[in-house]
C-alpha cells in the first residue's frame, strides 16, 4: 500500500515482472487486503493458541497471563512494527518479491477471500457505505502542481516552470496576452501608396492587419512573405496586396489560452483578432504570445528583455504605462497584481480612482510607483522603485 502508484505503473509498462504482478494485485485492493488479513489473523490466532497451551503446561493457569504479555511484545516488535516500518521505507524491495507469493495464494484462496469480502460488503451496504467508492488515483490540477514543484532535481527548474505554466493556461485568457488595440500596427489601404510601401519595407512583423480607414473595417491579415517578391520587382499594387490577404480569424475576448492554443491548431492559424461581444476589435493575439506564456520570452538579448522597461542609475525603473503586467512580472521577476487591469496604466488608474497628475506617488505591494507623465487620459510613464526590506 506504500508503493508509489505512478512509479509502479511506469515500471510495469517498462516490463518489470514484479511490478506487473503488484499492479494487478492493487487493482483489487479489497481482495489483496482480505488475503493478507486472512493469513495475518490465522497466524496470530494460531500463535495465541499455541502460547496458551505451552504456558499452561509450563506454569499452569497462572502462566496464561505471562504468555499473553510475552506474545504481545513479540508480535508487536517482530510481526508488526519492525517489518511494516521496513516495508514503508523500502516498499518496492518488499512488495515486488511478495507479489510472487500473494498472487498464487490469491488464486488458491480466492473462494474464501470472496466469501469474506461478500460478507463485509453486505455489512457495509447495511451501514450505507460502499467499498467501491474509494477516491481515484487521478491527481487534481493543484495536486499535480505540487508534484511538479516538489520534484526537485528530478526535473530541471526551467522545465518545472514550463510545466507549471502549462497548468496555468486555463486561468489565463487572450485578454491577458493580446496586443491592445492602441498598439496594433496595420496597413491602411487608404494611405498614400508610398507610405504603404515604406511601412511594408520597414515592418518588424511578418503579419499585419489590412484595413481601410479604421481597424473596425478590417479586410484581412497579410503575410509579408507573400508580397516580398512583387515588392522587390516593383509589381506590388493595392489590388495585389488585398488579394494576398487572408480572411481575418476572430477570437472572442475571455477565451482561455489552453482553448485558444487548440483553436489555433485546428484552424491552422497563428494570428487572431480579439473582439468583444459587440464585435468591436480589442486587440491581437498570436501563437507566439501563447507559447511565450509557457517557455518565456524568445529573445535572449539583454537589452530586449522588455522594451517597455528602462533601468535608472539609482536602481529604479522607468516603465511605459502601456506595459502589460504579466510581461513585466515574467521579464522582471516582479509580483504586480494581475487579477484586475492588464496594463500598468490600468493598475495605477484603478488604485487612484482617477487619472493622476504627474508626481503622484502610491505604493502597491513591495513597489513604490511615481507617475512621471500623463497624456490623452492615460498614464504614459511610471517610475517603479522596489521597496527595501526593513
Amino acid at each position: 500500500m506504500s508503493l508509489n502508484r505512478y512509479r509502479l505503473r511506469h515500471k510495469a509498462r517498462a516490463g518489470h515482472r514484479g511490478a506487473k504482478i503488484a499492479d494487478q494485485l492493487l487493482r483489487r485492493p479489497d481482495k489483496l487486503i482480505g488475503l493478507i488479513l486472512l493469513g495475518n489473523n490465522l497466524v496470530n490466532i494460531l500463535a495465541a493458541s499455541l502460547t496458551t497451551i505451552i504456558s499452561m503446561r509450563i506454569a499452569g493457569d497462572s502462566g496464561i497471563a505471562a504468555g499473553a504479555l510475552i506474545l504481545t511484545v513479540v508480535l508487536l516488535i517482530f510481526a508488526e512494527v519492525t517489518p511494516k516500518t521496513i516495508a514503508a521505507l523500502h516498499p518496492e524491495s518488499i512488495a515486488f518479491p511478495s507479489s510472487y507469493v500473494y498472487y498464487p495464494l490469491l488464486k488458491i484462496l480466492g473462494p474464501v477471500v470472496w466469501l469474506l469480502n461478500s460478507v463485509t460488503h453486505m455489512l457495509l451496504y447495511m451501514l450505507g457505505l460502499s467499498a467501491r467508492s474509494s477516491s481515484s488515483d487521478a491527481l487534481s490540477r493543484e495536486e499535480l502542481r505540487t508534484v511538479v514543484a516538489e520534484a526537485g532535481s528530478l526535473i530541471p527548474r526551467k522545465h518545472q516552470r514550463m510545466l507549471l505554466s502549462i497548468l496555468d493556461l486555463e486561468n489565463i485568457t487572450v485578454d491577458d496576452v493580446m496586443v491592445p488595440r492602441s498598439d496594433i500596427q496595420g496597413i491602411d489601404l487608404n494611405d498614400e501608396w508610398d507610405e504603404v510601401l515604406r511601412q511594408i519595407q520597414t515592418s518588424q512583423h511578418t503579419r499585419l492587419p489590412l484595413y481601410r480607414d479604421s481597424l473596425d473595417n478590417i479586410l484581412g491579415i497579410i503575410h509579408l512573405r507573400k508580397v516580398i517578391s512583387d515588392l522587390a520587382h516593383q509589381r506590388l499594387t493595392p489590388e495585389a496586396l488585398e488579394n494576398a490577404a487572408r480572411d481575418p480569424y476572430f477570437v472572442p475576448e475571455g477565451t482561455p489560452l489552453n482553448t485558444q492554443l487548440l483553436n489555433f491548431q485546428r484552424q491552422s492559424r497563428r494570428f487572431g483578432v480579439v473582439v468583444d461581444e459587440y464585435g468591436d476589435i480589442q486587440g491581437l493575439v498570436t501563437l507566439a504570445d501563447i507559447l511565450e506564456e509557457i517557455v518565456g520570452e524568445f529573445t535572449s538579448a539583454p537589452g530586449a528583455i522588455n522594451p517597455d522597461v528602462h533601468a535608472e542609475p539609482d536602481g529604479s525603473f522607468v516603465v511605459a504605462g502601456s506595459a502589460n503586467l504579466r510581461d513585466l512580472n515574467r521579464s522582471m521577476s516582479w509580483d504586480l497584481p494581475t487579477d484586475g487591469p492588464k496594463t500598468l496604466n490600468g493598475l495605477v488608474v484603478e488604485a487612484l480612482g482617477d487619472i493622476p497628475e504627474p508626481g503622484i506617488q502610491l505604493g502597491i505591494r513591495e513597489f513604490d510607483l511615481t507617475v512621471l507623465q500623463t497624456a490623452e487620459n492615460a498614464v504614459k510613464t511610471v517610475r517603479i522603485q522596489l521597496r527595501k526590506a526593513s
